[in-house]
């Protein structure tokens, strides 16, 4: 079978680049340096939200205390300072983790990336929420599984639909987002969450839970992760890229002891391990206190642009419209009626100078959720938000 493209191949492509998905998010990365673009599309952290008044000093202190070494190849498993300083985390968060089950990995991707070679072959059952993660789909469909949509209601994927699932097809993967889900901003509430345990406990399988956004809580009450709840049956996984900064790429998992040799062998195979350096000076950012002091200024600044959001939306959008309103994360969800397209609006919306993220790219059948886009109201300010989301309602009614 021949590989066609835009560009010729001189040799043969694998099977697998067909599997392959772009990135909508980074794709349109490369159009908002157009002067004036205001972005709702990415997932980036809000600049003033880097700790960079302590950077210098960090690296400082680590090459003092550390020399060579936090220059050195290290562990594929991970700098053992940040491993006991996440586990000492995720302790605080009830669950109950053991420094040599945590492997750091170049960001969240990392697991996914290291989850995928383990377990998937063609035809692999997966359940994930329907929409999900796009990178989760980008990690997952170059092994071309079976993706199962799971059923879903307004706290993610219900316990009914997993059972369902489960039954069809046992001993499978799940893949998880309870905690301000990406992209819909949608949570599990403490009984969704036992109600779910009590349905994995029951059934041979293991859950990916993939929880980047729960220290960005604006308001209501902290859940108990699902690890914390059936810790032998989850993989936990999560990402200091919200809470200290992107550009590092340090993510990290808590995988039962069974699978953790497994990710740290397909782990090797890709980058060895995770930069010395900046795994030191996390575990410094940590250890010394600085995260607790700086994650509430985080929340405060996050939840101020949130509410900007929420409230241009009740401004600016057709009565027609409807969108999640998240106690928490960098997302929310906007629904128009089942005739509306947002691949339509996006080029009009792009040429008034505001991006958004189309709805089908998070969906398993890029034909569903074409009546959805998702929003970013992490990284612009306010007054950028209000901008923005006027443009939005200026573009539909173009």
């Amino acid at each position: 079978m021949s590989n066609t493209s835009e560009f010729s191949t001189p040799i043969r492509l694998s099977e697998r680049t067909h599997k392959m998905r772009s990135s909508a998010i980074r794709e349109m990365l490369k159009q908002l340096d157009t002067p004036g673009m205001i972005s709702l599309a990415g997932g980036n952290p809000a600049p003033e939200s880097f700790p960079m008044h302590l950077m210098a000093d960090l690296q400082a202190q680590v090459l003092s205390r550390y020399g060579h070494r936090a220059l050195q190849y290290s562990e594929t498993e991970g700098f053992a300072p940040l491993r006991e300083a996440v586990a000492q985390m995720l302790r605080n968060q009830g669950i109950p983790a053991e420094a040599s089950r945590i492997l750091i990995t170049n960001g969240s991707q990392g697991v996914l990336d290291a989850l995928a070679k383990v377990f998937l072959d063609r035809g692999t059952p997966i359940g994930l929420e329907n929409p999900t993660y796009l990178g989760a789909l980008q990690a997952f469909a170059p092994y071309d599984p079976l993706f199962v949509p799971l059923e879903c209601d307004a706290q993610g994927a219900t316990p009914r639909g997993i059972h369902s699932m489960l039954q069809n097809h046992p001993r499978s993967l799940l893949y998880l987002m309870p905690t301000f889900q990406n992209p819909s901003g949608r949570s599990a509430g403490l009984t969704r969450r036992c109600e779910i345990a009590a349905v994995i406990e029951s059934e041979q399988c293991l859950v990916i839970e993939d929880d980047p956004y729960s220290a960005l809580r604006y308001e209501g009450d902290s859940q108990l992760p699902l690890a914390a709840l059936c810790p032998e049956r989850v993989l936990y996984m999560g990402t200091l890229s919200k809470v200290f900064a992107p550009g590092l790429r340090l993510g990290y998992c808590l995988a039962p002891a069974w699978l953790f040799p497994w990710l740290v062998k397909a782990k090797q195979g890709t980058d060895l391990h995770t930069g010395t350096l900046v795994q030191a000076m996390a575990a410094q950012y940590i250890n010394a206190g600085h995260m607790k002091i700086q994650l509430p200024k985080t929340c405060e600044l996050y939840s101020k642009r949130r509410d900007a959001m929420l409230e241009a939306l009740d401004i600016w959008m057709p009565s027609q419209f409807h969108w999640t309103r998240p106690q928490g994360g960098m997302f929310l969800w906007l629904e128009g009626p089942e005739e509306f397209d947002s691949a339509r609006l996006l080029p009009k919306a792009l040429a008034l100078g505001v991006a958004f993220v189309t709805g089908n790219a998070f969906f398993t059948d890029s034909c569903m959720g074409s009546h959805c886009l998702r929003l970013n109201f992490t990284l612009p300010n306010e007054a950028q938000i209000h901008e923005g989301i006027r443009r939005i309602g200026q573009a539909l009614a173009a």
